[in-house]
C-alpha cells in the first residue's frame, strides 16, 4: 500500500471513529452506570428498606438472569432489523426501568425490577460489538473496542462522584431518599440518548450519507475481504462449538472479576473508614481513571503488534494480583487503593482485548449468535459474583475471602486464554 493510500485509509477510519464512537461511548457510560449504580444505592438503601447484604447480592445479580435469557434473541433481531432502531429501543426501555428503581420498597419488588432491567438491556453490549464488525476489520478493532469500552471506567470516574453527590445533596428533598433521586436522575439520560441514537446512528456503511463514495468503497472492500476468510456458520454449530464454549468460560472469569469490584468497591472503600457518600464516590473514581488510560494503551499495543492472547492474559494476572494485595494491605488506605487501582485496571484491560478473539473468526448471523452467547454466559457471573462475595461477607464478616475467590477465578481465565490458537486470533 502506498503512503497516500495508507493516509487516505487512516483518515477515513478517523472520520468513522469521530462519527460513531463518541455517541456509542456516551451510551455505554450511561448503560453501565445504570447497571451498577445499585452499588452506591446500597450505602443508604439497605438501612432505609431493612435489606440484608444477601438480599442486596441477590438483587444485584438477578439482573443477569434476565440478561441471559434475552441476549441471543436480542442480538439476532439487531442483526436483522438494524442497530439504529434496536439500540434506541433498548436504551429507552432500560432508562424507564432504571428510573423506576426509585419505587422499590420490598425484596420482591427489588428482585423484579432488577430482573426486568436485565431483560431491557439484553443485547446492548453484544449488539455494539457486532455493530463495530460492520465497520472495522480485525486489525483495527482492538483499539476501537478499547476506546468504546472505556465507558466502563468512565462510568466509574463520572458515576462515582455523581452518585455520591446526588445521594448527599438531594437526600430528603420532596420526601425522597438520596438513593431514590439517584435512580431517577441517572435513568433519564438513557431515554434521551435512545432518541438521539434513533435520529443519528447509521445501520451500515451503505446507509452513511456522510461518507464520500471513495470512503464508503474502501470500508466495504476491507470488510468484504475479512468476511471472505470467515464462514457464516449455522446456529447449531455455533452453540455446540468447543471454541465458543471455551471463550464463554474465559469471559465468565473476567466478568466475575469486574462485577465483584463494581458492586463491592463502594463497600470496600467505606470499610476503610470513609463514611461520607460523596467521599466514597470520589475515592472510587481513582481506580477507574487509571483503568481508562490503561485500556487505551493496551488496545493500541495489541493492534500495533497484532497480538491478542498475551494482551488478555497479562492484564488478567495483574488484576488477580491487585485483588490479593488489596486484602493484604487492607489496613493501609493508600496501599489498598493502589492495589484496587491495579486490580481494576488489569481486569478492565482484559475485556476489550477479549472481544478481539471471537470477532476474529465469527461472521454474519453466526457472529450475532456467538457474540451474544459468549456475552450472556459470561455475564451469568454477574449473578454469581456479587452473590458469592455477599455470602462470604456474611459468613466471615469481611470481603477478604470474596476477593481471594475472584482473584483465583481471574487466574483461571487468564491461563485458559492461552488455549485459544494464536493463528486464529492474531490478525
Amino acid at each position: 500500500m502506498s503512503d497516500d493510500a495508507r493516509a487516505f485509509e487512516d483518515a477515513t477510519y478517523r472520520k468513522v471513529g469521530w462519527r460513531l464512537i463518541p455517541l456509542l461511548l456516551v451510551c455505554y457510560v450511561i448503560a453501565y452506570l445504570d447497571r451498577v449504580n445499585v452499588g452506591f444505592a446500597k450505602l443508604q438503601m439497605l438501612n432505609d428498606l431493612g435489606f440484608s447484604d444477601m438480599i442486596y447480592a441477590i438483587g444485584a445479580g438477578i439482573f443477569f438472569i434476565g440478561y441471559f435469557f434475552f441476549e441471543v434473541p436480542s442480538n439476532i433481531i439487531l442483526h436483522r432489523v438494524g442497530a439504529r432502531a434496536w439500540i434506541a429501543r433498548i436504551m429507552i426501555t432500560w432508562g424507564i426501568l432504571s428510573a423506576g428503581m426509585m419505587f422499590v420498597t420490598t425484596p420482591t419488588s427489588f428482585y423484579v425490577m432488577r430482573f426486568l432491567l436485565g431483560v431491557a438491556e439484553a443485547g446492548f453490549f453484544p449488539g455494539i460489538i457486532l455493530y463495530l464488525t460492520y465497520w472495522y476489520p480485525s486489525n483495527r478493532r482492538a483499539q476501537i473496542t478499547s476506546l468504546f469500552m472505556t465507558g466502563i471506567p468512565l462510568s466509574g470516574v463520572i458515576g462515582g462522584p455523581l452518585s455520591g453527590a446526588i445521594m448527599k445533596v438531594f437526600d430528603g428533598d420532596n420526601g425522597w431518599a438520596g438513593w431514590q433521586w439517584m435512580f431517577l436522575l441517572e435513568g433519564i439520560p438513557a431515554v434521551i440518548l435512545g432518541v438521539v441514537v434513533f435520529l443519528f446512528l447509521d445501520d451500515r456503511i451503505s446507509a452513511a450519507k456522510w461518507l464520500t463514495e471513495e470512503e464508503a468503497a474502501l470500508l466495504e472492500k476491507n470488510i468484504a475481504a475479512e468476511h471472505a476468510e470467515k464462514e457464516d456458520e449455522s446456529l447449531m454449530k455455533i452453540f455446540t462449538s468447543a471454541r465458543v464454549w471455551l471463550l464463554a468460560v474465559i469471559y465468565f472469569s473476567f466478568v466475575m472479576g469486574i462485577y465483584g469490584v463494581s458492586f463491592w468497591l463502594p463497600t470496600i472503600i467505606k470499610a476503610m473508614g470513609i463514611a461520607d457518600p460523596l467521599e466514597v464516590g470520589l475515592m472510587s473514581a481513582i481506580p477507574y481513571g487509571f483503568a481508562a488510560v490503561a485500556m487505551l494503551l493496551v488496545g493500541r499495543s495489541a493492534d500495533r503488534h497484532r497480538e491478542r492472547r498475551w494482551h488478555v492474559t497479562i492484564p488478567g494476572l495483574l488484576g488477580a494480583l491487585g485483588l490479593i494485595l488489596s486484602v493484604i494491605w487492607a489496613d493501609n488506605t493508600l496501599l489498598a487503593m493502589a492495589a484496587l487501582t491495579l486490580a481494576t485496571s488489569g481486569i478492565l484491560c482484559t475485556l476489550p482485548m477479549f472481544w478481539s478473539l471471537p470477532t476474529a473468526f465469527l461472521a454474519g448471523t453466526g457472529a450475532a449468535a456467538g457474540i451474544a452467547m459468549i456475552n450472556s454466559l459470561g455475564n451469568l457471573s454477574g449473578f454469581i459474583s456479587p452473590y458469592a462475595v455477599g455470602w462470604l461477607k456474611e459468613l466471615t464478616a469481611s470481603t477478604n475471602a470474596g476477593m481471594y475467590l475472584l482473584s483465583g477465578v481471574l487466574v483461571v481465565g487468564a491461563l485458559l486464554t492461552l488455549r485459544v490458537p494464536a493463528s486464529v486470533v492474531n490478525k
